[in-house]
């Protein structure tokens, strides 16, 4: 085991990067997180925290404020798109004593991560990115020589990009790498009141996709995927109407619901895109994860939770071996596969969905989703 105490840099302070934070910290590392975004802020709609998360998180130490932050739930129903409940997915519990899946919103997720994050020691840097990356571990030194927006400049041991899917990161590491592709289809969200018999994901297959999720007690939201040909921009004005229209075709008690999303202020909509870096993650003692290395579409419900387990795993590694660059190596061989999965599969619903390939059944995919992640990290 490698007891050294390192000085990192994680530029990201999104889900991924918050969770490296935490990770870290608990091997006593010194931390920084340089986050672009002054006012520190995430939308207000919901994420899915599926079962391997739930487990990620009793890892972390952490599980007892993200349970009680979230809405927890043993199964999913999959709907045909007439309404008719088609199935219904058993999950498995990872951590006994908690629950299977957790609906959260991404809001209370970021206080508990954020909150934990700084208790773990990490001093968060708001309103600020990193200009340039100066590794000079090949030069006789250890280290890399950051320069910050603000002119600034520190030193690190290693450096973390979990910046997110336009990472300016990976583009400084990997100039000549594939950027994100998109899809050809968006998301859409939107929070609606709980009724009671909203207790877990009602996913509804079709052309548009369709879910809900619940939050708390009282809260619940939406997602829609539709087809987007050429990427349009919706203004803001209207947005509502916009998203209500995708859903006239939709099952009854969805097209009810519909009726009552009126404010566009509330209304999130994300063209989906996708990315997968082939070969290395890392170069010198940097090192990538999360949606600036695998990004992927919504479809299983997976994105955040390959950044969380990237994290765990990269704190592990860097655990077990003498140098950052043979702990990246390590990270990479362990993520590689499970996250291809994830960003393949998902890539398959929507190319489906959008009539690209066969349309796939939600059920089908979900259960075989779950007998991997299910699997340890």
């Amino acid at each position: 085991m490698n007891e050294k105490i390192y000085d990192i840099l994680i530029v990201g302070g999104g889900i991924g990067g918050l969770t490296a934070a935490i990770a870290l910290g608990k091997h006593g590392h010194r931390l920084t997180v340089a986050e672009k975004d002054p006012t520190w802020s995430v939308y207000g709609v919901g994420i899915i925290q599926q079962a391997n998360v739930v487990r990620a998180m009793a890892q972390l130490g952490i599980i007892e404020d993200y349970v009680d932050a979230g809405f927890g739930f043993d199964q999913v129903d999959v709907y045909l798109p007439s309404g008719a409940r088609a199935a219904r997915i058993p999950v498995p519990r990872l951590v006994e004593g908690y629950p299977a899946n957790l609906g959260i919103g991404r809001r209370a997720l970021h206080e508990v991560l954020g909150r934990r994050a700084q208790q773990a020691g990490a001093a968060i840097r708001l309103g600020i990115e990193v200009d340039r990356l100066d590794d000079r571990g090949g030069a006789g030194e250890d280290g890399v020589n950051v320069t910050f927006s603000d002119g600034s400049t520190a030193r690190f041991d290693m450096v973390i990009g979990a910046d997110g899917l336009y990472s300016k990161t990976r583009s400084q590491l990997f100039p000549d790498a594939p950027g994100p592709e998109f899809t050809g289809q968006a998301v859409w969200r939107y929070n609606f009141p709980r009724p009671a018999d909203i207790e877990c994901i009602q996913a509804y297959d079709g052309k548009v996709g369709v879910g809900l999720v619940p939050l708390s007690d009282t809260l619940m939201y939406m997602f829609v995927t539709t087809p987007e040909p050429g990427n349009p921009r919706y203004p803001l004005d209207g947005l509502a109407a916009a998203m209500r229209a995708k859903l006239v075709d939709a099952a009854p008690g969805i097209r009810s619901l519909a009726e009552t999303i009126v404010d566009d202020a509330e209304v999130v909509y994300k063209p989906l895109e996708w990315l997968f870096l082939e070969g290395d993650w890392h170069k010198g003692r940097t090192v990538l994860l999360g949606d600036a290395v695998h990004a992927t579409t919504p479809h299983l419900g997976q994105g955040a939770g390959m950044a969380i387990e990237d994290a765990l795993v990269l704190a592990e590694e860097i655990a077990r071996h003498d140098t950052p660059q043979a702990a990246f190596t390590a990270y990479h061989r362990r993520r590689e596969d499970r996250c291809r999965y994830i960003v393949e599969r998902s890539l398959a619903l929507c190319r489906g969905q959008l009539g690209q390939g066969p349309l796939l059944q939600n059920a089908v995919e979900m259960g075989a989703m779950f007998d991997v992640v299910s699997q340890p990290i």
